[in-house]
């Protein structure tokens, strides 16, 4: 590698270190959404410290799929979906993948507005089907803000909502702090019947959401974009930046947006372990605002309801920018965000006016998040492993090894709850 590329790199990223944390605090986003609230907060009011283990541990392997999703834009200066796009040859086989992946993208459309709609409910009275259309009237602002500012303002605000978010979760706390040994307890993998593995399934949907991983290689793709094509040289050259010292960079990135969003995620479900178990109601959003005013006092209660608003805020755009990704990607077909955004919001707000209980659509929808992860995961996992995708930067073997263990983790968790689904148990 020329030296020339590693002191460009150095003189780039010394002066403009902000400029390289920008795809995966964006991506992170997903991870701190409506779904994962709720999840979170019904596993804690349920079964108290029993399913922190599930979060540690889906922390842990969304920090490896992140940075995988990150690395495969890098290097290639591609999408996930768009490097599947080409090699599913199949017309019929493409539009099947692009529908699992965009009932994916739409269930995670559900959590986000009908969590918006919830905090706005629970803030101002607002009713859930009003709120859901101001939830998405925001949403469309925030695009805004990101095609016409661009990349770095909208980051802004997402980092801005970020900091409400883990504000608003994690107060609580302070006033209640949990039960150590309960914690320590927890962290020991147990199920206790069919209702806590549901859970679990939802939490991991909701920590590892396929939507991220698509929208993560095109946060990268995007933001390391050279100036100029790449042409003969490569893109490396291209971009006048190390690739190897890029990805290093990256593994930060990855590190400190899953470390804020684990921390946030832990948080939600010991403030519900050490304050809601056994309190009646405590299994929906508003019962556990309820509780939370009741226990701890009007101020965190609200503080939690102005971070799920947040929450809601921040991760819909980003929802938005993944559908839009994955129907560009594999169908070739490109929709303004505004309008996939204006579209996707019609489910959400079908449910909100039926009367379906906002909590128990979000945790489906986490469900339903969660049974979309092999379809990513595992093209993910196989695509980083080949020389002929990543060249030197392919994974190593121990890499690919964990990558396998944790779809064959996922793919075994939902297998057993369906068959605990259809069998009663």
């Amino acid at each position: 590698m020329p030296k020339n590329l590693d002191a460009a790199l150095s003189r780039r990223t010394t002066g403009r270190a902000a400029w390289l944390l920008g795809p995966a605090m964006v991506a992170g986003v997903a991870y701190l959404d409506p779904g994962n609230v709720a999840s979170n907060m019904t596993a804690g009011a349920v079964f108290g410290y029993l399913l922190v283990w599930v979060v540690v541990l889906g922390n842990v392997m969304a920090w490896l799929i992140q940075y995988l999703s990150a690395k495969l834009g890098i290097v290639t200066g591609e999408s996930l979906p768009q490097l599947l796009g080409r090699r599913i040859r199949r017309p019929w086989a493409r539009r099947a993948y692009w529908l699992q992946a965009e009932l994916v993208a739409m269930a995670t459309d559900v959590a986000e507005v009908i969590g918006g709609a919830v905090a706005l409910n629970l803030l101002f009275g607002i009713p859930l089907l009003w709120g859901g259309a101001i939830t998405g009237v925001v949403s469309i602002v925030l695009l805004m803000v990101q095609s016409r500012r661009g990349a770095r303002a909208f980051e802004t605000v997402v980092i801005g909502l970020l900091v409400i978010i883990a504000v608003g979760f994690s107060a609580g706390l302070f006033f209640a702090p949990p039960d150590p040994a309960g914690v320590v307890g927890g962290l020991v993998p147990r199920f206790e019947g069919a209702t806590s593995v549901l859970l679990a399934a939802s939490i991991l949907g909701a920590t590892i959401m396929p939507h991220a991983i698509y929208a993560h290689s095109a946060l990268s793709r995007d933001r390391f974009a050279p100036s100029e094509p790449p042409g003969a040289a490569g893109l490396e050259a291209a971009r006048g930046v190390s690739t190897a010292r890029l990805l290093r960079a990256t593994r930060w990135d990855v590190t400190i947006a899953l470390a804020v969003a684990g921390t946030v995620n832990l948080a939600i479900l010991l403030l519900a372990a050490a304050n809601l178990t056994g309190v009646d109601g405590t299994d929906s959003l508003e019962g556990a605002y309820a509780a939370l005013r009741d226990g701890l006092g009007a101020t965190i209660a609200t503080l939690f309801a102005v971070g799920l608003l947040a929450s809601g805020l921040a991760s819909t755009s980003v929802g938005a920018y993944a559908g839009a990704e994955i129907m560009h990607g594999l169908l070739r077909v490109r929709v303004p965000l505004l309008t996939r955004r204006l579209v996707t919001l019609i489910p959400a707000l079908v449910i909100l006016a039926v009367g379906i209980d906002p909590t128990l659509a979000l945790v489906l929808s986490q469900v339903v998040l969660s049974f979309g992860i092999p379809f990513a995961l595992i093209p993910l996992v196989a695509l980083t492993a080949r020389r002929d995708v990543l060249g030197a930067h392919r994974n190593r073997a121990l890499t690919t090894a964990a990558g396998v263990l944790a779809a064959v983790f996922l793919v075994a968790l939902n297998t057993l709850l369906l068959w605990l689904v259809f069998t009663g148990g």
